[in-house]
């Protein structure tokens, strides 16, 4: 009789523990003892003002090159600084987006049908990640054929000179110069290729990037809790740092126009401090947890995160690691690896609080 009490007993835990987990997730805004809206908008003055000038500093890096050796792409260190920035984007993607955008989709304030049935946070971020593929080997297989026709055009328009070149300096000068001129433009035709393959990383990469940037602006900005802005200001100013390096690595490398770089870096710049600015003028109207906030977030983080890891592996790591360059060096290969470690742990560390 004992026994059959204490099986009841446990079945009727295990019946109600559910419903007592559950019965602290609510969709009732969060309680306001903690909320102080003058403080919070310190804080977030802070926070435009400290994200912005972290940004900038961070896409600029890359390009002072030319005046500071380390950062040039020539140099080793800049594989071990852009290992750091890519261990940041995929612990980014991993520990703080994707998290994120799960929490939004299973939230108790959306419907169970059919946000409760499926896991969309898993699925957007594949279908993001293959979209992303889709993107990258297509503008890559478009700007190849346009380096390729364009190398063809220059040979052309040049093979004459150097027929008219050989006729009247003689064989041997002629033959050796024609040699010399094919070998050029043979490279500068790989040189176009491998740029333009860099345009398309940094497009698509600072897309990435400037949407889970909005949102986390806007939530930051609409946000009148001290106590969770003063984390994220720190984690942010971090992150965008970062972010920026390794994304003013793929412009630089990309060797863009003046004008070019310096919209991509305003862009990557401003992008959170707007958000925050805007999420401060909806403050009074924005609910986090109205089920269209909650979707529409869940749903742009899960596509960020994706971007985010796909472009983390196969744009940054897998394009640097598999280099050449690096097989051959082997405190190279390990300063990367631990460079790369650092990165990822970093980030992940900031997850503690924020």
């Amino acid at each position: 009789m004992k026994m059959y009490r204490q099986k009841l007993l446990f079945t009727s835990l295990l019946i109600l523990l559910p419903y007592a987990v559950l019965g602290g997730c609510t969709c009732d805004e969060e309680e306001k003892q903690d909320h102080n809206r003058s403080e919070a908008l310190k804080y977030k003055l802070g926070a435009i003002a400290s994200i912005l000038f972290a940004s900038l500093i961070g896409v600029c890096l890359p390009s002072l090159g030319k005046k500071i050796p380390a950062l040039s792409p020539e140099n080793d260190f800049f594989f071990i600084i852009k290992a750091f920035a890519a261990g940041v984007i995929l612990a980014t993607g991993f520990i703080h987006v994707l998290p994120d955008a799960f929490a939004s989709l299973t939230s108790p304030c959306l419907n169970e049908n059919p946000w409760g049935n499926f896991p969309f946070s898993g699925f957007v971020a594949m279908v993001a990640a293959i979209g992303t593929l889709m993107v990258d080997v297509y503008a890559t297989s478009h700007y190849r054929k346009s380096a390729r026709n364009s190398k063809n055009t220059v040979e052309a328009s040049q093979s004459p000179i150097h027929t008219i070149h050989a006729a009247t300096h003689g064989h041997g000068h002629g033959h050796g110069h024609g040699h010399a001129h094919g070998a050029v433009i043979s490279i500068d035709g790989d040189s176009l290729s491998t740029e333009l393959r860099y345009r398309v990383i940094s497009q698509v990469l600072e897309l990435g990037i400037i949407v889970h940037s909005v949102i986390i602006g806007i939530a930051l900005g609409a946000s009148d809790s001290p106590k969770t802005i003063r984390p994220l200001v720190a984690a942010l100013t971090f992150h965008q740092f970062f972010e920026g390096i390794g994304l003013g690595g793929c412009i630089v490398q990309a060797k863009f126009k003046a004008r070019a770089v310096t919209v991509m870096a305003l862009l990557f710049s401003l992008t959170t401090p707007v958000g925050i600015a805007v999420g401060i003028g909806m403050a009074n109207v924005y609910d986090e947890n109205s089920p269209k906030a909650l979707i529409v977030q869940g749903i742009f983080d899960s596509a960020s995160a994706g971007i985010l890891v796909y472009m983390a592996l196969v744009d940054l790591l897998a394009a640097d690691f598999m280099n050449p360059r690096m097989h051959g060096n082997g405190k190279l290969q390990l300063g990367a690896n631990a460079s790369l470690l650092v990165g990822a742990g970093c980030m992940s560390l900031l997850a503690k609080w924020a």
